[in-house]
């Protein structure tokens, strides 16, 4: 058979497999038909994401307390923020503690807890399951937990330094977890870690399954230990996975509120404005302080933080972020 020949079987064939599918049949009258489909999910995200974000940048420039006629007073509120409001920074540092507290130790215990049942584990999937139970865990529920656990008088926290100071002779005692200006952040990061770092292993083991084993074994041929294969193997090849948790973790770190609103604000009391995050701000000036211009006017200046650093780690990943490239 000539190659012509061999050309035109081949294409006729493609046709009718490209037929049997309902594919290069496209014309555009049927474009309704795939919008139409696409309908009930574009009005969702219609009515339920654009619109109120446009109603909250609205009355981000009006004064409203709810029970009165709201009156536009322009950029007052962002200006009455920025300037006058003294409670912001200090709303403002709590969440940058969060963010450097929260998102690298998610990141580093997601992974190392992801290499150690990559190896091949016995009973990989209980493991799975028990790391991955918190994520899927009412945090409200989860929270109360934890405001036992970090009780000053019968806490099991409390408990165990209450016991090292009898069997020591150490004049030592547990700090009021909930209630201290100082230990409040920490144990609501604590809390945030134990909830969401069983979600950062389960992706790193996923980028981990993608990495090819014949690296490793060319690395142990070359004589590399354990430490040599993780640092110049798994991170460089999990780093657009690293990237995508980073991105994602910066953002939730930023949105910090259940924790911190159950944890201090019942068992606590708010220590100092210690533990308020940008969010738990928000909500208080939109349901407490009945201020709904200014619970917009800081959700806006938080969107606003959170695209400068965003856009700002999309342009820093190609120093340290590495794509696979298909070379053939």
């Amino acid at each position: 058979m000539s190659t012509q020949t061999q050309h035109q079987t081949n294409t006729a064939r493609q046709s009718s497999i490209k037929r049997w599918l309902g594919l290069g049949t496209w014309n555009p009258q049927q474009q309704s038909v795939a919008y139409l489909f696409l309908l009930p999910s574009l009005l969702g995200f219609l009515v339920f994401v654009i619109l109120p974000a446009v109603g909250s940048l609205a009355l981000s420039f009006f004064e409203w307390k709810l029970t009165n006629t709201p009156s536009f007073v322009g950029l007052e509120n962002y200006v009455e923020l920025l300037t006058n409001d003294a409670i912001f920074p200090i709303v403002l540092g709590n969440t940058v503690f969060y963010v450097f507290a929260i998102v690298p130790l998610q990141l580093i215990i997601g992974l190392v807890m992801a290499v150690a049942l990559n190896t091949g584990v016995r009973g990989l999937g209980i493991y799975r399951v028990i790391y991955f139970m918190p994520v899927v865990t009412n945090v409200v529920a989860a929270a109360m937990v934890f405001q036992w656990l970090f009780n000053q008088d019968f806490g099991l926290i409390s408990s165990w330094i209450w016991q090292l100071a009898d069997a020591t002779g150490w004049n030592i005692q547990p700090p009021n977890w909930l209630a201290d200006p100082f230990w409040s952040k920490p144990t609501v990061a604590v809390l945030t870690i134990w909830k969401n770092v069983g979600f950062t292993m389960v992706i790193y083991l996923a980028g981990l399954q993608g990495i090819p084993e014949e690296l490793y074994e060319a690395a142990r041929v070359d004589g590399a230990n354990a430490w040599n294969r993780f640092r110049s193997i798994t991170v460089p090849l999990v780093s657009p996975t690293t990237f995508f948790l980073l991105i994602i973790q910066m953002i939730g770190a930023f949105q910090l509120f259940a924790e911190p609103f159950v944890m201090t604000r019942v068992g606590g009391g708010e220590p100092l404005q210690a533990t308020l995050s940008i969010v738990y701000y928000i909500y208080q000036n939109a349901f407490n302080y009945q201020k709904m211009g200014s619970a917009a006017a800081i959700s806006w200046v938080l969107f606003g933080i959170i695209f400068v650093i965003t856009v700002f780690q999309l342009r820093m990943q190609r120093r340290w972020v590495h794509y696979e490239v298909d070379e053939s």
